[in-house]
C-alpha cells in the first residue's frame, strides 16, 4: 500500500523554510529601505524580494546593493 502524506506530516519541514523566508525578506527589505541607492530601481528590487521566495532576497543581498553607499553612514 502506498502511504498518502498529509499536511501534518510535512509541517515540521515547512516551518523552518517559512521562518527562513521571512527572516531573509525582512533583512533584505530593511537593507533596501536604509540604502540611498541600489543597483537598479528600488521598487523593482522590492518586488523581487517579496514575490520571489527565498531566492529573491538572496539575489538582492548578493547583487542589488551598492556597497559604497550605506544609508545610515551620514
Amino acid at each position: 500500500m502506498e502511504k498518502v502524506f498529509s499536511f501534518k506530516d510535512i509541517l515540521p519541514y515547512l516551518i523552518p523554510l517559512i521562518l527562513l523566508q521571512l527572516v531573509l525578506m525582512i533583512v533584505a527589505l530593511l537593507d533596501l529601505i536604509r540604502r540611498k541607492r541600489a543597483k537598479g530601481p528600488k521598487w523593482l528590487w522590492a518586488i523581487v524580494i517579496i514575490f520571489i521566495n527565498i531566492i529573491g532576497p538572496i539575489v538582492y543581498l548578493l547583487f542589488g546593493r551598492e556597497e559604497s553607499d550605506a544609508g545610515d553612514s551620514d
